[in-house]
This record gives C-alpha cells, structure tokens and sequence, in this order.
C-alpha cells in the first residue's frame, strides 16, 4: 500500500477521481465510511476541488480503487441550501480561483434574485465570481437595451461581464483568457450553456451539452455530476449540474448586506450602525436607491433575502 495527497476531479455519487494537480492523472478512488461519518453535515461529505489524502494498492484499478482518509483544510468553498426547509447543505466546489456564473437573458429567462442569491455566497467565502451573459446571438438585436441594462447593473456593483456566444465566438478569447491557469467552477441554471461554453473555451472536451426543452423555455438536466477539466493553455474548468435553486447558508440578516457590495461601499455614511437598509432615517443605501447608485433589482433581491431569512429561520 502506498499513501499520497490529490485532487478531487470528478465526484460521482460514491466514486471519485483524483489526480495529483497540476499533473493531470486521474485514478478512481472510494470514500472510507469512517471518514464519510465524520463530515456528514453536508449532503457531500467530498467535493470536487477538495485536496484528500488517500492510500492504494500498488496497481490502482476500478476493483481495487484508492481509498480517501481524510479531506484537507479548503482555502474555500461555494455551498447551497437545496431547499430553503431543508437542514442539509451541498458543497459544490472547493478551492476555487473563481466562479463563473453563466446566465442567460432569455432562453432560459434570466431570475436575478438567483443570480444574486450565488454572488452574495461567493462573497461570504472568499471566491471571485465573472458573470458570463451568455447566447447573446438569439436575443441581441432585439434587447440590445436589456443587454445594456443589465451589464450596467453588475458592474456598477463591481464584477467582470463577459457577453458570450458560441455561435458567434463573441467573448470566447476572452472568457478563455480570463480562465487560464486558474481553477474555474462553471455554474448557473440549467439550459443556460455551460458545458457549451466549457466546449467552446477547448474544442478538445467533451462536457455534455443540454438542450433546451421549447414548452417550458427551460434546460433539462444533462450534468448529473461534477467533473473537473483539463484545458489547453494552462488552468481547469469544473462543469456542475444546472440548478434550480440556491439557497443562502449559515448567513444571519444582519450580515446580508455585507456581501453588495455596492451596498458595503455606502454602509458607513448611514446614520445608524447597524443599519437594515429597509426603515431606518437616514441611510445611505436608500438615497444611493433614490440617485442610482444601488439598482432597484439588486436592492430588491437583497430584501427578498431579508424575507426569506425572516421566514425559514
């Protein structure tokens, strides 16, 4: 037996890959049932990105897999509430550079408060989000307002849009620019294009590509696990499962506006510390609503926040 540190590349159900990054040399590995005890406040106990120690036999193979002893301190982590009644959280990915967050105008239609519900979270741990406004080439001549609205209202709050599409190449070079030599988690609702897109940045993959269902206007699930890629030129993609709902974890109201960060640039001019943003005289906050500074759909969405938490606490 040999014992070894990798990288979780692929978590699929009870099976895992692993390789030892940056070399890419993925060998199957299983999960020791102690060690999935231990960590089982989450519905995964190990995520993809997660650095584990394991041991294994001298010939690795699927009937004789590495057996992973322990999950290593991540530096961070992107993690949801499936469901807002439920107790159990989900790790999607771990030690990331940054998240790319793939949205679409239409085709799927675009849900800001669920757009905003992943930047708030990739705010609370540390990750660096890029808001990817995919399939421009179906809605652009005609919503080139709606476009521009949109871009303006995310990066006045301060992050990267790229407008992509893979049928034009617009934003390709530079979404595959902005992914080199770092680890990138690809995430949105489903149908919106991720795994397009992952194909688009390198030919070479072969991610599964959804497609979209015409009654609904809605992505049907085609990722049904998570899997790290390899790219050409330098840094891994991980494709993940289109979602339907994120909800916030372990974050208390209070804390909310912390994470606009719009929002956190105006926070010290409020009259009252702490300050809700919602009833108090005043706030900065409200009059950067009144003069523009802080859009009506972010702002909205952060009060839905406050609802949701006031609701299912």
């Amino acid at each position: 037996m040999t014992e070894g540190t990798a990288t979780v590349v692929k978590n699929a159900g009870s099976h895992y890959m692993l390789s030892p990054l940056p070399e890419w040399a993925p060998f199957p590995a299983i999960l020791r049932g102690k060690t999935r005890l231990s960590q089982c406040e989450t519905t995964n106990p190990v995520a993809v990105g997660d650095v584990v120690q394991f041991v294994a036999p001298d010939e690795i193979s699927q009937l004789h897999p590495a057996i992973i002893t322990r999950t290593l301190p991540r530096k961070n982590y992107l993690i949801r509430k499936s469901a807002n009644l439920s107790r159990q959280s989900h790790v999607i990915a771990a030690n990331l550079d940054q998240a790319v967050i793939v949205v679409s105008l239409y085709f799927p239609e675009i849900k800001l408060q669920f757009l905003d519900r992943i930047l708030v979270t990739c705010e609370v741990y540390g990750i660096p989000a890029v808001i990817v406004l995919n399939k421009t080439d179906l809605y652009r001549a005609e919503a080139e307002d709606q476009i521009e609205h949109f871009v303006q209202i995310y990066s006045s709050a301060g992050y990267r849009v790229i407008q992509c599409s893979k049928v034009t190449g617009e934003g390709i070079d530079e979404l595959r620019e902005a992914c080199k030599d770092r680890l990138s988690l690809f995430s949105g609702e489903s149908g919106v294009g991720k795994s397009s897109l992952i194909k688009a940045i390198d030919p070479a993959l072969d991610p599964k590509i959804a497609r979209i269902s015409v009654s609904h206007l809605q992505g049907r699930h085609t990722t049904s696990m998570y899997e790290m890629y390899r790219i050409q030129g330098g840094g891994f993609l991980v494709d993940s499962p289109g979602l339907r709902g994120f909800g916030l974890v372990d974050l208390d109201r209070e804390e909310i506006p912390k994470y606009f960060p719009e929002m956190l640039r105006l926070s010290d001019k409020c009259r009252f510390t702490p300050c809700t943003h919602t009833h108090e005289p005043g706030c900065a906050v409200k009059e950067g609503l009144e003069t523009g500074l802080i859009s009506p759909e972010r702002y909205n969405s952060y009060l839905g926040m406050l609802e949701e938490d006031r609701k299912f606490r």
